[in-house]
């Protein structure tokens, strides 16, 4: 079992890492880990160009997992997914042939182009670390973390997520257009390699990852934390603007990517500022406005804002990891 302190300062050794390829994104990057050494799903939504792909590519690369991009596209079937059946001639006997699902960390590449059908297919996958093909049930990897990738602008062609599968993200983060200077450091950083391709070092394997997967456990939540994840999702539910708020699965997940945040912070303990640092990833997926407010300018960002504005922040013990 990795102590609190190693864990920490391997959580930061692969975000630094990750920030030798990745500019200007540390927020955005401490939160897909947060949400992977919780063990969860990301979801990343943003505009083409801002490094969704290279974010999910130099992650598997520092974490020691093995790799697997999947392109989603309309003529995408579930088998191409999660593999098939296939008659082996040598030895006259049907034999299982793996899709790109069992792998370490699945690169779901613009998730919103395929239909539904394929969409459900990592359903079972994301939820159940497993897929059963024609009746037999397969066992995936672990650790096992799909990263998706979709772009918010477009709707032509496109499969908007549903409600239930959306739900099973325990994040959705934007990394947003860089700064001036970020963006300078992006070209200078291609000129000086002299080369398009770029590698992360490994930090991590495998193995070591579950290890700070397990050391999360050690990181407690106070009582009041919890029941401050507990208040949040429940004022989603019940705002005038909200449709359907989080589910117990959102508090749940405010707790989880609390903790991770935490370990990454170097804290044995999780505080009301991380709940509130992961809020926004962790529920705005989960709330849908009312109809007759879609026109408006109200939306589920305005309605976790206005929840952590107004949810009262408790009050905890200061202490010392």
């Amino acid at each position: 079992m990795t102590d609190i302190p190693t864990a920490h300062r391997r959580a930061l050794a692969v975000l630094d890492e990750v920030d030798t390829v990745v500019v200007g994104k540390r927020a955005a990057t401490e939160v897909v880990l947060a949400a992977v050494l919780a063990g969860g799903h990301v979801l990343m939504e943003d505009y083409p160009g801002l490094g969704k792909t290279l974010a999910a590519r130099t992650f598997a690369q520092a974490l020691g997992l093995d790799f697997t991009r999947a392109q989603f596209t309309p003529d995408l079937l579930p088998s191409d997914l999660t593999g098939s059946f296939v008659y082996d001639q040598g030895s006259h006997a049907f034999e299982f042939r793996r899709g790109p699902v069992f792998t370490g960390l699945l690169l779901a590449d613009e998730i919103n182009r395929t239909p539904p059908k394929t969409q459900a297919a990592l359903l079972e996958a994301m939820q159940e670390h497993q897929v059963t093909v024609e009746g037999q049930t397969f066992p995936l990897p672990r650790p096992f973390h799909v990263l998706a990738t979709a772009n918010p602008v477009e709707y032509e062609g496109t499969y908007p997520l549903p409600e239930a599968q959306l739900d099973r993200f325990l994040v959705r983060v934007s990394f947003g257009y860089p700064a001036a200077d970020e963006e300078w450091q992006v070209l200078d950083r291609r000129i000086s390699r002299r080369q398009e391709d770029q590698q992360a070092r490994q930090v991590v394997d495998a193995t070591e990852l579950l290890e700070l997967q397990a050391t999360l456990e050690d990181v407690t939540v106070p009582a009041e934390v919890g029941r401050y994840c507990v208040a949040l999702a429940r004022a989603t539910r019940e705002h005038e603007h909200s449709l359907m708020g989080a589910s117990p699965r959102g508090s749940l997940g405010l707790m989880l990517v609390a903790r991770g945040t935490a370990l990454v912070r170097g804290r044995d303990y999780v505080t009301p500022d991380d709940v509130k640092a992961v809020a926004p990833s962790v529920l705005e997926h989960r709330v849908v406005v009312r109809p007759e407010l879609w026109m408006g300018d109200v939306t589920p960002r305005s309605i976790v804002a206005d929840v952590l504005r107004t949810v009262p922040t408790p009050r905890t013990p200061v202490r010392t990891a």
